[in-house]
């Protein structure tokens, strides 16, 4: 049996009997149609998770007690940043929620030359609200206890003008020639933090690229195809994964999707 697992974002304590916030209580109540005394896993992003137990349903109104606590890592061996220039549509909303099923820790929107996409300032937080919200049903679904961070929308030269020193980056550039026999990081060990940058439809200008290569940012090409932008973060970030963070084959996983056979 598949627990059902909520985010709640506040302190949980063992023994408390926690209301659950009306869209929380109105899902579980509506959707999943649970019955007091079903259990149900709480976390809050602390890398703790809550074996819990639904107290009462009524109506639209759910308490839930808070259960023994236990420290369940599913994060990744390595802190991924996704740079993603903003696609059209709904495309942002999908990234998001497979980014966080594969483990980023962060996601930085980002507007470019070439985007199509423009966003104000007063639309930004918001924008990045409702991203976290997707982040936050994708680590429900997918096991993870931390909540991957969202930035709000910004400017690429603003970005590359606030980067530290730390970390590998990359950046995809369908025009990067193959990786040297003696590049730093076909080699490498498992880096402590690493950044890919994702261009809009259309890619990067070669200007940007440069401001990438200056900020330390390695081009690299993924196969002889050229993908759309959603289709390349999700390859990309599976090929992190797989060359330096904890996609193997064999390895346990959390919950599997509903829909996933």
């Amino acid at each position: 049996m598949r627990l059902t697992r909520l985010y709640v974002d506040g302190p949980l304590a063992s023994g408390d009997l926690l209301q659950l916030p009306a869209p929380a209580a109105a899902h579980v109540a509506r959707v999943l149609r649970a019955r007091d005394g079903d259990p149900v896993v709480l976390f809050n992003g602390d890398g703790r998770e809550y074996q819990s137990r639904i107290e009462t349903v009524r109506g639209s109104r759910v308490a839930v007690a808070v259960g023994t606590a236990r420290t369940v890592d599913r994060e990744s061996p390595v802190a991924l940043t996704l740079l993603q220039c903003l696609p059209r549509g709904d495309r942002m909303d999908w990234i998001v929620q497979k980014a966080t099923e594969l483990g980023v820790e962060r996601i930085v929107p980002l507007v470019s030359r070439r985007s199509v996409v423009r966003i104000s300032a007063g639309q930004a937080e918001s924008k990045a609200m409702h991203w976290r919200a997707i982040a936050v049903a994708a680590c429900e679904q997918s096991g993870r206890n931390r909540v991957p961070a969202i930035d709000a929308p910004r400017g690429l030269d603003e970005h590359l003008g606030s980067i530290g020193s730390a970390g590998m980056r990359f950046v995809l550039d369908p025009d990067a020639a193959p990786p040297a026999a003696d590049a730093a990081w076909v080699h490498a060990a498992t880096p402590i933090a690493l950044d890919v940058a994702v261009g809009p439809e259309g890619g990067f200008e070669p200007q940007e690229l440069d401001g990438f290569r200056i900020a330390g940012y390695c081009g690299v090409r993924l196969g002889p195809r050229i993908l759309r932008t959603e289709t390349a973060a999700i390859a990309a970030l599976v090929w992190l994964q797989t060359r330096f963070g904890d996609l193997r084959v064999g390895e346990s996983a959390g919950p599997a999707d509903d829909d996933a056979r």
